[in-house]
């Protein structure tokens, strides 16, 4: 699928293993994801705009290239999403966050708004939206949604693991959007969970249950 990128990289998928480990405790699941986050991220802004500048080293005076434009925005979805942020500001420290709350129906496993708040001028940004898990791709449609309501344009979807039916729903629904995926699992099973997956993302980076 065009504008659609597995990743990978050994280093990625060796920390997706540990992810994936029932016996793996809240404190190193929440530094893998950050990791795993920081490694999809040097990936994904791969093709940042740069420009030229002078600088002056302690031998010469040269021109060399600078991050041009307006700076990177990160969003993540609440509250899972907020567990790759730190990877990514490693990376840019200057990126304005954002923040998209939605929550997941019980029933219908359909995602609902509670909160959208965006940096301004959003338009203006790059913006890399952050999810652990893409399984139905509600969330990941609404909130693309959400960003482009807002006027948001160039937008970039990471996410450690996704479930084929999710991904091609994101693709589908925004196809202009580049989507990152750390590892392309098996599928859901009747409870819209990620198999084999890693459980519930955000119940094992906050230790909740």
């Amino acid at each position: 699928m065009e504008n659609v990128t597995i990743l990978t990289h050994p280093l990625i998928q060796h920390k997706i293993s540990r992810l994936r480990d029932k016996r793996t405790g809240t404190n190193e699941f929440r530094a893998l994801v950050e990791e795993i986050a920081m490694l999809m991220g040097f990936e994904a802004l791969s093709d940042l705009p740069t420009e030229m500048v002078e600088v002056e080293t302690p031998i010469e005076t040269c021109m060399t290239p600078v991050i041009a434009g307006r700076k990177l925005a990160v969003v993540p979805i609440l509250r899972a999403g907020l567990g790759m942020v730190e990877g990514i500001l490693d990376l840019v420290p200057t990126a304005k966050v954002g923040h998209i709350g939605l929550y997941r129906d019980e029933v219908t496993h359909e995602p609902h708004e509670y909160y959208c708040k965006l940096p301004s001028p959003i338009e203006q940004r790059i913006i890399v939206v952050t999810d652990p898990m893409l399984a139905t791709g509600g969330s990941a449609v609404s909130a693309v949604d959400f960003i482009k309501q807002h006027g948001g344009k160039n937008i970039k979807f990471l996410c450690i693991i996704a479930a084929p039916e999710g991904l091609e729903r994101l693709h589908k629904a925004h196809p202009d959007v580049q989507i990152y995926v750390g590892c392309l699992d098996r599928e859901l099973n009747e409870n819209a969970y990620i198999c084999p997956g890693l459980g519930d993302a955000g119940d094992r980076i906050f230790g909740t249950k």
